[in-house]
């Protein structure tokens, strides 16, 4: 393929795919963001292949279903020979980088990416395993809690913003790099920020564009407790709701941060794109806009994700990319579909694609129907949940709790559960059977508690004596950098230069 195209992904976390209907909402303050918007094709329904950060984020670069990747949860690890884009296109002769988060759990800490600019947010290792031996344990150290709730409002620095501060920064200054050319190979570069997830914490900045917003309590109001599904009411518990007096101005706050930070995350991804024009890079780069899953933010009560409900499972995601469309496409679509799109838009050979993913293109096909399949298999669950997104339906099933189905036309907040109505009774049996097809349960179930148990012993055996962790060491060769007396210094200012003159 002559003159390959770059690839920028542009990757942010826990970001509510509902607030991108056809774009961001028009009330975000989000300038870069809408001029991408406006020269991409955007996915309206996106959906996370598993609504948790490791799980989502390992499909996402795979293609692949939680089950068969086997990162089932936050603490799982990701298998060196998965292939994932990076490998895809790093085999066809791209430079491939990551600055950022990718929650790549186990000792290899790249898969398929040549340079890691930055370490990871979060652990590496074992330590954050669930266990189904022991259903609805609460692990306090490391579970979520409302206390991100409680304690939103401003700040100016935190453990996120320090990290995503540095995840710019250094994409920026690779983008340089890649523009002074001193690899003429084409790129890929993923940036992956942390926010917009919790804590909800925004600098003051950011915090103040949204003090007259009329968007910081929830459309979807709180469901009592007790009338909650029962894999809702495992999700309270497991954030340890009893323990925290949630007010209105608690979440008002929360939410109010939560903007703020896509405003926050607005300007560094501007930062990014403008450096791309600077090195005249953006004519021939392909951006990906996209989230690993989304956060309630308050709708029925429930914060963060681990569930299928629209806040939680539904992910942004914009392509602009010249062999793509500009405009909107309403029809169901998943982040499984991520790699065999990447691969056919940068002239890979899509037969060495296609048998390890199960996503699609969508750069011929974003407009076909298909159903969209998703998993959950972390904390807060006892046993795995599937669900199936389908034309107007939602369906969710566990074998532990009664089905659920939603018809998201005429009721987009998830209000109703229809599972349970004679009117529907043949919906129901039709996709209780696609759940058969796609998903020996029982099995599902078994493959988890084994996966669990095996690390629950290495992660203890490994704290015991001297501890060599997994986590990613950024290299910098500072001896390689600005001036060195085994250089010479008209070259080094010549070649770091651009333009040249």
């Amino acid at each position: 393929m002559p003159n390959p195209p770059n690839i920028l992904i542009l990757m942010v976390d826990q970001l509510n795919g509902t607030l991108f209907p056809d774009g961001p909402v028009s009330w975000l303050h989000v300038p870069n963001l809408r001029k991408l918007a406006a020269r991409s094709t955007r996915f309206a329904n996106a959906y996370t292949a598993s609504p948790l950060c490791a799980p989502g984020r390992a499909s996402f670069m795979s293609g692949q279903l939680p089950r068969r990747t086997r990162v089932y949860d936050n603490a799982a690890e990701f298998a060196s020979d998965i292939p994932t884009y990076a490998h895809h296109l790093r085999r066809a002769g791209y430079a491939t980088c990551l600055s950022g988060k990718m929650h790549f759990v186990g000792p290899d800490q790249l898969h398929g990416f040549e340079a890691r600019l930055t370490t990871d947010v979060y652990p590496a290792d074992f330590g954050w395993t669930p266990d189904y031996r022991k259903p609805n344990e609460r692990i306090d150290w490391w579970y979520h809690n409302m206390g991100s709730v409680v304690s939103a409002g401003v700040g100016e620095i935190s453990n996120q913003l320090e990290y995503d501060d540095e995840v710019a920064y250094n994409a920026v200054r690779k983008i340089y790099d890649l523009g002074r050319r001193q690899d003429n190979r084409p790129w890929m570069l993923t940036t992956s920020f942390t926010h917009p997830h919790d804590p909800y914490v925004a600098r003051k900045k950011y915090w103040d564009m949204y003090e007259d917003c009329a968007h910081l309590l929830p459309e979807m109001p709180a469901i009592p407790y007790t009338d909650q599904d029962p894999h809702s009411k495992r999700i309270f518990d497991a954030n340890d709701w009893r323990s925290f007096n949630i007010t209105e101005q608690n979440i008002k706050d929360s939410r109010r941060a939560y903007f703020a930070n896509i405003s926050y995350l607005d300007e560094k991804i501007g930062e990014i794109l403008e450096a791309l024009e600077a090195v005249d890079q953006a004519d021939n780069t392909i951006i990906m806009f996209v989230s690993d899953h989304g956060d309630m933010l308050g709708d029925r009560g429930l914060w963060f994700k681990m569930n299928f409900f629209e806040g939680s499972a539904r992910v942004p995601l914009m392509i602009a990319a010249p062999q793509m469309p500009v405009g909107l496409i309403d029809t169901p679509v998943s982040t499984l579909d991520v790699l065999p799109t990447l691969a056919e838009l940068a002239g890979i050979n899509m037969e060495e694609i296609m048998p390890w993913t199960d996503g699609r293109s969508l750069v011929t096909a974003a407009d076909t129907p298909r159903p969209v399949f998703m998993e959950y298999a972390a904390e807060a669950s006892n046993a795995p949940l599937v669900a199936i997104r389908q034309g107007r339906w939602k369906y969710i099933h566990c074998e532990l709790d009664p089905p659920q189905l939603y018809d998201l036309e005429k009721d987009p907040f998830e209000r109703v559960n229809l599972a349970a109505d004679p009117a529907h009774a043949g919906t129901v049996a039709s996709f209780a059977q696609d759940v058969r097809a796609q998903w020996d349960m029982a099995a599902y179930d078994a493959e988890i508690r084994q996966s669990q148990a095996r690390r629950w012993v290495v992660y203890e055996a490994l704290r015991n004596g001297a501890y060599y962790p997994w986590d990613h060491q950024p290299l910098l060769k500072a001896s390689e950098r600005y001036m060195r007396n085994h250089m010479d210094l008209n070259e080094v200012e010549t070649r770091q230069r651009y333009p040249k003159d």
